[in-house]
């Protein structure tokens, strides 16, 4: 039987690059693998300048909520500008990107459902130490 309940704290949680290369990390809040729950929900990290490399997802929808920072969500062949307290819904399907244009990090909570392979991909990638200012914005220090 899977936990009733499941708690973290910001300062446990591990990163990861799912390459090397990428420009953006992901902490791991709440996953399949590690967790038994049937979505992924991560807090993604950009570098300034960083982007996703254009994606789509076959079942799955991609929610973002942006914590801190700044930068343009594209999809669908429209480009949105985004900042703290934006919101958007990548629905499967959309070929999408979301970079970051501003000069700090950029913050993402990220949720996808059903999880369709994102914690995998997310877990096999690079681990990534969470350097302080992360861990300061995701518990509201920053």
């Amino acid at each position: 039987m899977s936990a009733p309940v499941i708690g973290k704290r910001a300062a446990d949680l591990r990163g990861f690059r799912i390459t090397p290369t990428d420009t953006n990390y992901f902490a791991c809040l709440l996953d399949p693998l590690a967790d038994g729950v049937s979505f992924t929900l991560v807090v993604e990290i950009f570098e300034p300048g960083g982007k996703t490399p254009p994606n789509t997802h076959s079942a799955a929808e991609e929610c973002f909520f942006v914590l801190s920072g700044t930068g343009t969500a594209f999809a669908d062949g429209k480009s949105m500008p985004i900042g703290p307290g934006d919101c958007f819904v990548l629905r499967p399907g959309v070929e999408h990107v979301v970079e970051n244009t501003g000069t700090t990090k950029l913050y993402c909570l990220t949720l996808m459902t059903p999880n369709e392979g994102f914690a995998e991909l997310i877990r096999n990638g690079t681990p990534v130490t969470l350097p302080p200012e992360d861990i300061a914005v995701l518990t509201g220090r920053a």
